[in-house]
């Protein structure tokens, strides 16, 4: 199965192939992008973790770490999230003078309640001027670097945002947009729409459209593609534990049919360089392998491993520990049938968690400050 595609372009950027790594919290981390970039032989583009402009700004310590980039890394991309315009213009503004990113996205996609409670992520592009708002300002404090953003379907299916915002979005100077085809209020449970997807590049053909969810593997990516006629693809869970999935995207957009099977020894290795270079990044071996430990079960999905080791394995604490309990393991076994499937969280139809009165007006923002910033980045 192949498809046609041609360089995504992000601002002055060429992407090849069209293919992203979405930020995740706690996982997208310098450590993760590094392993998923070799596999994929510096290809594609690889976005950090959501980091708060109120943070940046602020200078926040973790949040500095946060933005580090290895010097392999180009371009720098920074996913950024706020609620409050001139924050953002100040974050965009802060990255573009002091030469910390390439390329800025910016969140209206994140579901969880810590951020929609305060109108951002998901919530945030049913109040059409407060996304022009934001919009305006990060694309003007950005000046040369391009902008683009990350959203959802819209709240719920009786509050639907995605072309409208979309609209905005050119109308303003983004650069590209990423849908994914979920509302808020489904989390990441059932199917992602990808007609949705279809529909907003239908939309919006002046600017490049990327698609997201659902895609499990370079085929699901190749698909997605030709049925949505979207410019390139996001992938997000599909690669929890699986940073070789980049490799098989490579291959799958070049015309290949070659896809990475690893045999568990081939994943152990992988593990214990996560967790290695986890390691390095905090300058601690101990908090490396703690922080890695929520990798564990995605690394070994479908292979024989009791629950009493996978339950050892995901209490190490040093490298060596690690390394021992793994090579216990039967390190011959191949890829296990299956173990492409869905990964992460599947939850859905959530209660999305609003500030009071948010749905009475989409045109009404009055009473939403910087007081409504989150003072924390990541997870």
């Amino acid at each position: 199965m192949t498809v046609s595609t041609t360089p995504l372009a992000i601002g002055p950027h060429a992407v090849v192939p069209p293919v992203v790594l979405a930020p995740m919290a706690g996982i997208t981390n310098a450590p993760f992008r590094t392993l998923c970039r070799e596999f994929s032989g510096g290809k594609g583009l690889f976005v950090s973790e959501m980091i708060t402009t109120r943070a940046l700004v602020e200078r926040n310590e973790k949040t500095m770490q946060l933005i580090h980039f290895d010097a392999s890394e180009k371009p720098r991309s920074i996913q950024l999230y706020g609620v409050d315009p001139a924050t953002v213009g100040k974050a965009v503004r802060m990255i573009a003078e002091e030469d910390l990113a390439d390329h800025i996205d910016l969140n209206f996609g994140c579901p969880v309640p810590k951020v929609t409670r305060k109108g951002g992520g998901s919530a945030l592009p049913y109040k059409r001027p407060l996304l022009r708002a934001i919009l305006r300002e990060a694309v003007t404090g950005a000046g040369d670097l391009p902008v683009t953003m990350k959203m959802r379907k819209g709240i719920d299916d009786d509050h639907i945002t995605f072309l409208d915002a979309g609209r905005i979005a050119v109308e303003e100077g983004v650069t590209a947009i990423a849908l994914h085809g979920r509302t808020a209020a489904q989390h990441y449970g059932g199917t992602a729409d990808w007609d949705a997807i279809a529909r907003l590049k239908e939309h919006v053909p002046e600017i490049p459209v990327l698609g997201n969810g659902d895609i499990w593997s370079a085929d699901d990516a190749l698909r997605m593609v030709r049925e949505t006629g979207v410019d390139g693809v996001v992938v997000g869970r599909g690669c929890l534990g699986r940073p070789w999935l980049f490799a098989d995207l490579v291959a799958a957009f070049e015309g290949r049919p070659d896809r990475v099977r690893p045999t568990l020894r081939v994943v152990a290795d992988a593990m214990v360089r996560h967790a290695s270079l986890l390691g390095e990044w905090i300058g601690d071996e101990a908090r490396g392998v703690i922080d890695f430990r929520k990798h564990v079960a995605w690394y070994l999905k479908g292979f024989a491993v009791g629950s009493e080791m996978r339950k050892r394995l995901a209490i190490t604490s040093s490298l060596a520990e690690l390394r021992a309990g793994l090579d216990e393991l039967d390190l011959e076994q191949e890829w296990p049938a299956g173990a492409d499937g869905p990964r992460g969280r599947t939850s859905g139809n959530n209660r999305v968690v609003l500030p009071d009165g948010w749905l009475r007006d989409p045109y009404d923002w009055a009473g939403l400050s910087e007081d409504a910033e989150l003072d924390t980045s990541g997870g």
